[in-house]
């Protein structure tokens, strides 16, 4: 077996709270019926955000191929149809990223791997959101962001692109994900693939593929 020696974690979810507690939090901010937003997102992004139209706004937007405003004034669009509620588009974005409260324990986790000699990076896809980078300096060796490379998860490309930025083969590499199909996607690439639920679960898988100790007392 190849020696496992790099460690790459996705952004929200990942480093952040859950996806639901802050997509949750968002809806109640804007006034968005919440099942509504799954539904539009489900038409988008496809019953497991895996398979999608390659005209996909939200993808496209992932790749940085479309402005967030006229995303934004799409995705309104879309949330206030069949509703009747108006929902404001500028600064929508914002509003939803605002809600993402971190993970100080997740971030603890990957700075300890980098510690202990384990190559990080961090991908992320993102929405045009602005990102906390403070100390990310110390904690990653490369940052993949979907919107700078015009790649994103799942394309294989993006992890590929990723690895040589890290200077690892794919069987020496793991990939944290919260979503099933960036997960999935990983391990197609010849990568070991975690789907990240919590911390401690996480911990203790990464503890046991990298036969290290990544507790906080270490």
């Amino acid at each position: 077996m190849p020696e496992l020696r790099a460690l790459i974690v996705d952004w929200g979810g990942v480093l952040t709270e859950p996806l639901e507690s802050a997509m949750r939090a968002w809806a109640a901010v804007d006034g968005v019926d919440f099942e509504h937003y799954i539904g539009v997102m489900r038409e988008w992004l496809g019953e497991h955000q895996g398979d999608l139209a390659a005209s996909n706004p939200v993808a496209a937007l992932e790749r940085g191929e479309i402005e967030v405003p006229d995303f934004e004034r799409e995705f309104a669009t879309r949330l206030s149809a069949d509703t009747g509620r108006t929902i404001e588009p500028d600064g929508l974005l914002q509003r939803m990223f605002d809600q993402f409260a971190h993970e100080p324990a997740m971030s603890a986790l990957v700075l300890r791997a980098r510690r202990q000699g384990i190559r990080t990076g961090l991908l992320s896809n993102s929405w045009g959101n602005e990102y906390p980078r403070e100390g990310w300096d110390q904690m990653f060796d490369a940052i993949v962001i979907s919107g700078e490379v015009g790649m994103r998860k799942p394309e294989h490309r993006i992890y590929q692109h990723t690895l040589r930025l890290i200077d690892v083969q794919p069987s020496e590499a793991v990939m944290v994900d919260d979503l099933q199909p960036n997960v999935r996607a990983a391990v197609e690439v010849g990568m070991v693939g975690v789907l990240h639920e919590s911390y401690e679960k996480t911990l203790l898988e990464l503890e046991a593929i990298f036969e290290v100790d990544l507790s906080a007392d270490s």
